[in-house]
């Protein structure tokens, strides 16, 4: 009798390590062709909603780009936690208080008020965020609690702070009962880089933050730091670097992206604060970042290709008559290929032979 036994390779493959995100693309694409099949669908018109439509001109890859950016900001600062081992799965949390204190400067202006209000709302965007994120390193560093439930449960939290501001104090009085902040002025909100395009300066900041990003990790002795501390706290220690300084860098780091995410988004596309600003880009960022494999120049690329699959369970939903949960499905399937991708570039499957035990019978 055999079964079936994971075995670590000795050397795993260079090669493989980095094309294994194409591979988990592949796989993605083969089971969707086989889900649009099995829905009564048009593979190839459901491949192409996903894939081209996208892409298909100049208004439809603005529109991609603007998708990307907050997707961008958000795993950019998570690779910085994951790297350091600080497991932070609550940016959505982040994302949303970002919105909400950015939001709150954006209610402030009035017919006086100059385009500089916009630094100060950026501003409060960030330092919302990385207050947000401080409760769970607060927790983690006084109290040892764990990072991931707390950050987490902050999230539910966060959306509960959302509804009450704009169900409440924050609501319109002039918007038909709808739960909605009037619509923020002119003056606040982020300048778009061309006419005719909802790209803003978003997409410059995320650019900019890409480089940074790869500056701290790669360039500095604290992101030498960080990352030292990820891969083996025990030498990190003995080094010298605090642990409790680590903890706080990554997740005020990550919480601030976040933050700037949120708040581009409200006084950018949105244009006020609603009850639908939790969109899961704080969750959909953990697939951009581990597709990217935790490093700047890769998540470009899979913020990019996570817009996609956005825009196309939009156009799905509406072309197609298909669930617009289909979006999640494919940003799922995209991970689980990765896992199982990884999985079978660090380790084999061999059959090992299971020995029967000796029958304890006959004897007297």
């Amino acid at each position: 009798m055999a079964k079936l036994k994971l075995e670590a390779r000795q050397q795993p493959s260079a090669l493989w390590s980095y094309a294994s995100p194409l591979l988990a693309l592949l796989c993605t694409v083969v089971i969707g062709v086989v889900l649009f099949a099995l829905l009564g669908k048009d593979p190839v018109r459901g491949l192409l909603v996903f894939f081209w439509e996208p892409i298909r001109n100049g208004y439809a890859i603005g529109e991609l780009v603007v998708k990307a950016t907050p997707l961008l900001l958000i795993a950019l600062g998570l690779a910085v936690c994951f790297r350091s081992n600080v497991w932070n799965i609550g940016a959505e949390g982040q994302y949303v208080l970002g919105a909400i204190a950015a939001s709150g400067v954006a209610l402030l202006a009035d017919n006086t008020t100059g385009r500089w209000i916009v630094v100060f709302i950026v501003l409060a965007g960030v330092l919302g965020g990385m207050a947000w994120a401080s409760l769970t390193a607060l927790l983690r560093d006084r109290f040892h609690a764990n990072e991931i439930l707390v950050s987490l449960m902050l999230v539910y939290v966060a959306v509960q702070v959302l509804g009450y501001v704009v169900y409440g104090p924050w609501k319109d009085p002039q918007g038909y009962n709808f739960p909605q902040t009037k619509t923020f002025d002119a003056v606040t909100r982020i300048p778009r880089l061309f006419d005719g395009s909802r790209v803003n300066i978003g997409v410059v900041l995320a650019l900019l933050g890409v480089g940074g990003v790869w500056i701290f990790l790669f360039r500095t002795r604290a992101g030498f730091a960080q990352q030292v501390g990820g891969l083996a706290p025990a030498a990190s220690r003995y080094a010298g670097f605090s642990s409790r300084r680590a903890l706080w860098t990554a997740l005020l780091i990550s919480g601030g992206m976040a933050g700037l995410a949120g708040a581009l988004e409200v006084t950018g596309p949105i244009g006020q604060l609603t009850p639908y600003v939790p969109a899961g880009y704080g969750f959909a960022a953990i697939i951009v970042a581990y597709v990217g494999r935790l490093h700047p120049v890769g998540m470009v690329f899979s913020a990019i290709l996570m817009s996609m699959f956005y825009i196309g369970g939009e156009l799905a939903q509406s072309r197609l008559g298909l669930p617009k949960s289909l979006t999640g499905v494919f940003q799922g399937l995209l991970l689980f290929t990765l896992l199982g991708c990884d999985t079978l570039v660090n380790y084999r499957l061999r059959w090992v032979a299971v020995a029967h035990a000796p029958h304890e019978g006959g004897k007297k």
